[in-house]
């Protein structure tokens, strides 16, 4: 069920949430988080769908902030969508105009759900600020995608220039697999030190140097990090060690992951890019600070020593 609200108040809003819910007969009882989504016009429909797709995983109040021209007068015009609408949460689409919009916290205060988490997303690189921002101020959880911005290895630089616990980025999740696989592979005979890391990624991929950077600190070992056509994410990690390398290699425009490993037949795993939903899912499996993923932000330096 959908009510549209021009020209409201977040008072306005309230009232519509509790008149469509008994409506529609949706309780709030299940909802574990509020996850508010800051964005712009151009992606707001995209991120809109993307929270709902994860909401399925994660039912929470989403409460989506799309600035609008900040030259005209003051408003809030609202969508609230509960049941079938919203996936399995309650959404609130608010477009802000004017002073409003550059006051985005003030106006989610009213709306967040009480005594549950408040993660906040930013669908692209966000504010250089994350933590100091009105909505950052708010989350535990502070959430960005690189990936979608003109320069996603710079823009991983600021996040790590501007780290606070809480933040994590997209990128990182797009990483969890293949993490998983590699970790899987170590811990497997014969356990032999790795001499040296070679990672290669597209000339755009943030998720390539993350993923060098967290073997570096892991490993203590040289990694060099190769750069490949952009555009086609994560390729191929290779692990150098006395018996022979591992590698594990996604074919170009596929889904498809071969590791190889001394001793032994290439195994094929699927190893899918994720979509933003995702990866959105990924990241709000895990609440908590991610101290692995600052440690991988922090030494970007060692994906970047040897690059090619």
């Amino acid at each position: 069920m959908i009510a549209d609200l021009p020209d409201c108040t977040t008072r306005d809003i309230s009232k519509a949430l509790v008149r469509l819910r008994s409506q529609v007969g949706a309780v709030t009882l299940g909802r574990v988080m509020t996850l508010i989504v800051v964005t712009d016009e151009d992606n707001a429909d995209a991120a809109v769908d993307a929270a709902a797709e994860a909401s399925r995983e994660h039912p929470s109040r989403i409460l989506a902030l799309v600035r609008g021209s900040g030259r005209t007068a003051s408003r809030l015009d609202a969508q609230v969508r509960v049941g079938g609408d919203a996936g399995v949460s309650e959404l609130v689409v608010m477009r802000s105009f004017g002073e409003l919009a550059s006051h985005a916290g003030s106006v989610v205060i009213p709306l967040l759900l009480p005594d549950s988490a408040v993660v906040a997303w930013w669908p692209g690189e966000g504010e250089k600020d994350l933590a100091g921002s009105s909505v950052g101020m708010l989350a535990g959880r502070r959430i960005t995608d690189v990936s979608l911005a003109p320069d996603p290895r710079r823009a991983l630089r600021v996040r790590a220039d501007n780290y606070s616990p809480g933040d994590t980025d997209m990128a990182w999740s797009r990483t969890t697999r293949w993490r998983a696989l590699l970790a899987t592979a170590l811990d497997q005979m014969p356990f032999e030190s790795v001499q040296s890391v070679t990672v290669k990624g597209a000339s755009d991929s943030a998720s390539a140097d993350l993923i060098a950077a967290w073997l570096g600190v892991r490993l203590r070992c040289p990694v060099e990090r190769i750069d490949g056509p952009a555009g086609v994410g994560l390729m191929s990690v290779r692990l150098d060690r006395a018996s022979g390398p591992i590698v594990l290699e996604r074919a170009a425009d596929t889904s498809q992951a071969t590791l190889t490993q001394p001793g032994q037949q290439p195994r094929p795993f699927p190893l899918p890019r994720p979509t933003t939903a995702q990866a959105l899912s990924e990241e709000l499996r895990h609440l908590d600070k991610d101290e692995v993923y600052r440690r991988a932000l922090k030494h970007l330096d060692l994906a970047g020593a040897a690059r090619k």
